[in-house]
């Protein structure tokens, strides 16, 4: 690696690490990172995922008081699709060809960025016309189930966007408190990502220089540089995230 990779992928690790304990979308900058440095799609997806995963997964521990407050049924029965689907996600990516892959890179970007974009509105329009039940019945979580199974299928694919489908579904299914909905798709997320790190790694996916770069500056935006965009209006975070997204999916198309 030159010494200007080396910075790129650091800085992108860095405010990519920051963004997803802000507001999410920071494979938006570390995946198109890898890439301009010269790492192939499908390593690049992986190596991407590796990186920003340990900031991610730290920041479940901040949301050990609301798990106290959440039905341990949803929890463990969402986990468990979150661990099935994100493996098999994983190795749907292993598995498809290089070149489609990178056919697939400016569509999949696209429906991220659409995701993050519309994602809250749509919920909110939804949630009007479809008030949330009280209680967690059987049919409930058999539908959360499934829609959880096909999320981490997706997630551990690609990824981007999960946290807002994971929101959208269980506000859909009746949780209410946002704290607690927060916590449970951290925790997804992280089994999700979790998983498919452990496929790549096994797999021999990654490419570790440019990985441990990006970890050491994930866990630097994600521990200290959130503090900085935590001053900041959420409703700027969220729409530089969106602009990034719209950046990244115009260059892949005309790449």
């Amino acid at each position: 690696m030159t010494a200007p990779n080396i910075i790129l992928l650091f800085v992108a690790a860095l405010a990519g690490g920051t963004l997803n304990s802000v507001a999410g979308g920071g494979s938006f900058l570390s995946f198109p990172a890898l890439i301009v440095s010269g790492v192939p799609a499908i390593p690049a997806n992986a190596t991407s995922t590796v990186a920003l995963w340990p900031g991610a997964a730290a920041s479940v521990g901040a949301y050990r008081r609301e798990f106290a407050k959440v039905n341990r049924r949803l929890v463990i029965t969402l986990t468990v699709c979150s661990v099935i689907g994100g493996v098999a996600g994983a190795e749907l990516l292993l598995h498809t060809p290089a070149k489609t892959f990178t056919t697939l890179i400016p569509f999949l970007l696209l429906l991220a960025t659409m995701l993050f974009a519309f994602g809250k509105p749509l919920t909110a329009w939804w949630k009007r016309g479809h008030p949330s039940a009280s209680t967690l019945s059987n049919r409930s979580l058999a539908g959360m189930a499934a829609a959880q199974l096909v999320i981490a299928l997706y997630g551990g694919y690609f990824g981007g966007g999960i946290g807002i489908l994971m929101l959208a579904t269980l506000g859909l299914m009746g949780m209410q408190n946002i704290h607690e909905m927060n916590a449970v798709k951290t925790l997804l997320a992280a089994c999700i990502n979790g998983v498919a790190v452990v496929t790549f790694v096994l797999a021999g996916a990654v490419v570790w220089g440019p990985a441990l770069v990006m970890i050491a500056g994930s866990l630097v935006g994600g521990y200290g540089g959130a503090a900085f965009a935590r001053r900041l209006d959420p409703r700027v975070v969220r729409w530089f995230v969106i602009a990034v997204g719209v950046v990244m999916t115009v260059y892949f198309f005309v790449r």
